[in-house]
């Protein structure tokens, strides 16, 4: 089915003010926001010391483990897609340092995996609308790392579904055993819990 140009254009136009409400809001709310295709996810809470720690421990980990030309980022900018109305914000990037050097939101497209620490706020943004979306930005390796309950999964090669694309492959962990992120292997050893 194609899109009459009035409903591109509208559905622009909806992704344009969403875009515009969330930058005004990033300097004045706590938490982050992001842009889905339901609309906008807002995680009130600011990330807590187990989120923070996590996400340190995998950054650090990764790139003991990956070439010097890689950096596995935890700053801004986003990653967004205007085409697909869809603007996220992963804790962990793996993107060549050289796709990094562009004015505004990265490419999606460079990036080689997305990692995220699941939200004890908002888990369902990580397992259910982040697994919708990353592989439709065709992001190839998405690894999802849950301190609530001490494991994780890595989801990987996008394959076509009626539901649009979809990764074809999980590989689900647990805390303490090695795990495989697109081709670099690190231990998820004292990764901390949610108390």
């Amino acid at each position: 089915m194609t899109m009459a140009p009035d409903d591109a254009q509208r559905d622009a136009l909806l992704y344009q003010t969403m875009r515009e409400f969330v930058q005004s809001m990033d300097d004045t709310l706590p938490g982050k926001f992001e842009i889905t295709k339901e609309g906008i996810v807002h995680d009130m809470m600011a990330p807590v010391g187990p989120h923070e720690l996590t996400t340190l421990r995998v950054r650090k980990r990764l790139e003991k483990v990956m070439p010097e030309v890689l950096v596995a980022h935890t700053g801004t900018p986003d990653v967004e897609s205007q085409a697909e109305g869809i603007m996220r914000h992963p804790d962990v990037m793996v993107i060549a340092e050289a796709d990094m050097e562009v004015e505004g939101a990265f490419d999606p497209r460079t990036l080689l995996a997305s990692i995220e620490v699941v939200s004890r706020s908002n888990p369902d943004n990580d397992w259910v609308s982040k697994l919708r979306d990353y592989p439709l930005l065709g992001i190839p390796v998405y690894a999802i790392f849950d301190p609530r309950t001490g494991s994780g999964a890595v989801l990987s090669d996008i394959h076509p579904t009626p539901s649009g694309p979809r990764y074809a492959t999980r590989k689900e962990f647990v805390y303490g055993e090695d795990v495989t992120i697109g081709e670099w292997t690190i231990t998820t050893q004292d990764l901390p819990r949610y108390v």
